[in-house]
């Protein structure tokens, strides 16, 4: 395959050579540039962040790519000056993240033994490949049914990314610890008809009561050319057996979706109610591509998901699906953030949210920002959120920045408990309160289960939530 045309409008060399496949070594320029979104610095340096990367930096040998270890050298910088997050600061005001902080942590440095694995990975159709602790495993993966010129594996020995973007600690954090970036290539006019299933699995766990906290730190860097188009499906699991494990998973993905190309990208999040789930999601759209978004949320004593969506050119299509479910003592907090610079872009968000137990917290802190010459967008934002218990918690904070003057733009907000009508409708039809509960608890979130883009997928979650909220009816 050769090297792309210099027209190309994103920013990053990178030479890739394929490990899973045996096929030509793919060279591809690829660059884009998008700005980077505003870091927590102190005047000081924190002794707990730079203990951490000092651990972090003695867990892995030196990076064969220099890419990898460029990135290792600017996250390690950038820790210098970063302080731990606390409530007092804004983006962590309703998220308390000292369970982390106060566990021992420990960077996993080595890959887990297969058969720790293979249990844990479900034998579907759906092309898939595994992380396992960070580490991409091509053994245990299934890239076959893929065109010729579509890539799958780690980033090579020989590459070069000349661009790099920042988010948080838990960004850079994980840009000095990931053992490998796993790359998705898709080049120009290329449609991947079978789904990307990119499967998470956290091996190694600490036991309760011994406040072990492994620390894995998985990077994955998806990039559809012009015209292309594929489906990533992204499944955080925990391997079997283990679901009462401690253990804190920090990932990154980047996704670079070319001019016309379109990416739809599913995320189920099912780990262990004691671990802790950190994710970043960066993605960034050119002139008229289309993203699509649906993330089903459910494990983590404490998950947080950074969304960042970058609008490059004009004619964008960008919608937003997520369901955030609380059984337990958890927080789920999704920080979303969708920057619009050029017109006629289209936008829709939905975000739902269930708290079912009176330890439960959700956050969602959305913002869509439409600067001056993002003139002519539709952008639509919407927040629904049930309260199941009498002291749960849910803190929401929908944003919308517009500085156009010619936009069609809306958002709204509800947190409510299920309405007396609605129970009695069923009642009078003769069906039990309990029963009817169950079943207005599982429609409210069905409406974004059923955008999840794999049928199989969205039966799993489906049987999954069902048996959740079931659960918890029966502990009240």
């Amino acid at each position: 395959m050769s090297a792309l045309a210099s027209t190309t409008q994103f920013h990053t060399h990178t030479t890739l050579t394929p490990r899973i496949k045996p096929k030509p070594k793919p060279k591809f320029r690829t660059c884009f540039s998008a700005t980077a979104l505003p870091t927590s610095r102190a005047s000081f340096s924190d002794p707990f962040v730079l203990q951490l990367a000092e651990t972090l930096e003695d867990s892995l040998p030196p990076s064969p790519s220099p890419s990898l270890q460029k990135l290792r050298d600017l996250s390690s910088q950038s820790l210098l000056s970063t302080h731990w997050p606390s409530r007092k600061d804004e983006p962590f005001r309703f998220t308390d993240t000292s369970f982390i902080k106060n566990s021992l942590i420990y960077p996993i440095a080595s890959p887990p033994e297969l058969d720790h694995v293979t249990n844990s990975v479900v034998d579907t159709d759906v092309t898939n490949l595994v992380i396992a602790d960070g580490f991409v495993l091509n053994s245990a993966s299934n890239i076959s049914n893929l065109p010729d010129d579509v890539f799958v594996g780690n980033l090579a020995s020989d590459s070069t990314v000349d661009d790099f973007h920042w988010g948080d600690l838990f960004w850079s954090i994980n840009g000095l610890g990931a053992p490998d970036i796993a790359v998705v290539y898709v080049p120009a006019g290329v449609r991947v008809e079978n789904p990307m299933h990119l499967r998470y699995v956290s091996v190694q766990g600490g036991e309760k009561g011994s406040k072990k906290l492994p620390l894995s730190n998985p990077r994955v860097l998806v990039v559809v050319e012009e015209g292309g188009e594929i489906g990533i499906i992204e499944e955080f699991v925990s391997k079997e057996g283990s679901s009462d494990r401690y253990y804190w998973a920090n990932s990154v993905l980047e996704v670079v979706v070319g001019e016309r190309a379109k990416v739809k990208h599913s995320c189920i999040q099912n780990q262990s109610l004691h671990s802790a789930h950190m994710k970043w999601t960066w993605v960034r759209q050119d002139t008229e591509s289309t993203y699509e978004f649906v993330e089903v949320s459910t494990g983590g004593k404490l998950s947080r998901h950074n969304l960042h969506v970058q609008q490059l050119g004009p004619d964008t299509v960008t919608e937003l699906s997520t369901f955030h479910l609380c059984v337990s003592d958890q927080t789920q907090d999704l920080h979303s953030r969708l920057v619009l610079d050029y017109p006629r872009a289209y936008s829709r968000q939905l975000h739902k949210c269930i708290v079912a137990h009176s330890q439960g917290q959700a956050v969602f802190d959305g913002n869509i920002k439409v600067n001056r010459y993002a003139q002519q967008t539709d952008a639509g934002q919407l927040t629904r959120s049930l309260l199941l218990e009498p002291r749960a918690t849910i803190n929401v904070k929908p944003n919308l920045q517009i500085i156009a003057d010619d936009v069609k733009c809306s958002h709204g907000a509800a947190i409510s408990d299920l309405e007396e009508s609605q129970l009695f409708y069923f009642q009078a039809r003769g069906i039990d309160p309990e029963t009817a509960r169950r079943a207005l608890v599982f429609s409210f979130g069905v409406e974004v289960i059923e955008r999840l883009h794999h049928s199989l997928v969205r039966k799993d979650v489906e049987g999954h939530v069902k048996g959740l909220l079931g659960s918890s009816s029966r502990h009240k």
